[in-house]
């Protein structure tokens, strides 16, 4: 026993101080050096203060969940899987969830600040993301990092068609939409082959490339100079305006809100319809062709399933809600530019995948309210506030690896509909 216990300890022990160097190495560069700008030029000043408590942390946190959670069974791990609900508990917890969620975007205008409808507007617009992304990850198991290449797109065709052909947001939308999908078959085509890593790296490359076209087609996308004073849409084509707009239509007295509601109540409207077009998708024999690809490619073709056609169709749809949620970004901005739609928003929508749970549109909603929220959270701690995010996510995905939604509605069953773990669905090769 005691042979046991020296060896169990030890082991932790190189691995707590492994990782506490590598702690070091990092925190030193990225913390315990910074500039300063003083009179003639800019100074170095240390923080190793702060390098030490990240290194003794890192060390005591390391050591601790390598004897009580990692190796072997224990106490600890055993109280914390007590403590987890069961999966029909959680089945019957998401259902409540949902409606409450909806039910406080719905009322958020009526009692939230300028500044709380601000985000939930950014929020919601992540959501849409991360539901366009969950299509080609989550349900059809392929692996997209450069999703950001159709908001791009989206973004980008709504403002050109209305500065060039004075068309309104309403007819630009499906055009955006429409654009975006006809890019994502442009991206599907030379990738049927590929699948894993291979397949992460060409569209990694592909939303590379839309950025750098945007940036250096100077006449025709502005380059880094971008596009400004991109119209805003109207409710049945009155303006919020002082004079002859909404408010005077029907009789209110001008606020500024009343545009800002608008677009909150516009981007759900999206967002909700994303959402249902997913779920009607998911039911029909496409969708269980998705679902058949992630869980196994070889086994899908050997039913006779065209792998192609899935695919393509998972990209295109996926592109398409992601070129919807473009548009509406540049319509609520008034400006975009290349430097919006960066390597970091793609890295950004697929963390709020996985985190939430590969396949779960609930998980998807959970995720980005952390995620998009969290931000906003840790706003005061400047430039420590990456830092401790990063840390929460970690602890998250140590936690519920499987995402914070584990558990999924199988699209077909038998007599009774049952949730399933997630450990049950594959969460893709291609």
């Amino acid at each position: 026993m005691s042979d046991f216990l020296n060896t169990r300890v030890g082991a932790a022990l190189k691995d707590a101080a492994l990782a506490a160097v590598i702690t070091l190495l990092l925190a030193s560069v990225l913390v315990g050096l910074k500039t300063k700008t003083e009179q003639g030029g800019l100074a170095i000043t240390g923080n190793w203060g702060l390098v030490a408590w990240m290194v003794g942390i890192v060390f005591v946190g390391r050591l601790l969940m390598s004897l009580l959670v990692w190796r072997g069974q224990n106490p600890v791990a055993n109280a914390m899987n007590s403590i987890l609900p069961k999966q029909d508990t959680v089945g019957k917890i998401g259902k409540l969830v949902g409606p409450l969620l909806l039910l406080f975007a719905l009322t958020l205008p009526f009692y939230g600040s300028r500044y709380a409808i601000d985000l939930g507007i950014l929020v919601l617009t992540y959501i849409m993301l991360g539901w366009g992304l969950n299509i080609v990850v989550g349900l059809a198991g392929l692996l997209d990092l450069g999703y950001v290449a159709f908001y791009a797109v989206g973004a980008y065709s709504y403002a050109l068609l209305a500065q060039y052909f004075d068309l309104s947001f309403w007819v630009c939308l499906p055009l955006a939409g429409i654009l975006a999908a006809f890019w994502g078959m442009i991206l599907g085509f030379p990738v049927l082959r590929l699948r894993g890593d291979y397949l992460a790296i060409v569209t990694l490359a592909f939303g590379e490339i839309i950025r750098v076209v945007l940036l250096n087609w100077y006449e025709f996308t502005g380059g880094p100079d971008g596009i400004s004073r991109i119209p805003r849409p109207s409710f049945f084509g009155l303006e919020f305006e002082r004079k002859g707009g909404f408010a005077e239509f029907f009789g209110l007295q001008y606020d500024s809100m009343h545009r800002v509601i608008f677009l909150f109540y516009l981007i759900l409207a999206l967002a909700l319809l994303t959402n249902f077009v997913t779920m009607r998708m998911r039911r029909l024999p496409i969708g269980r062709a998705w679902e058949a690809l992630r869980e196994d490619e070889i086994a899908c073709r050997s039913l006779g399933i065209n792998t192609t056609n899935t695919k393509l169709t998972a990209f295109a749809l996926g592109a398409m809600f992601g070129g919807f949620a473009g548009a509406f970004f540049a319509t609520r901005q008034g400006f975009i530019s290349p430097e919006s739609f960066t390597f970091m928003e793609s890295a950004i929508i697929l963390a709020i995948v996985v985190l939430g749970g590969l396949g779960s549109q609930l998980g998807v909603v959970v995720a980005s309210i952390v995620m998009i929220g969290g931000f906003e959270v840790f706003r005061d701690l400047e430039d420590l506030r990456m830092l401790v995010f990063g840390l929460l996510m970690v602890g998250i995905m140590i936690w519920k690896p499987r995402g914070i939604v584990s558990s999924r509605a199988p699209s077909v069953y038998l007599k009774e509909k049952k949730s399933v773990s997630g450990e049950l669905v594959a969460e893709g090769e291609g």
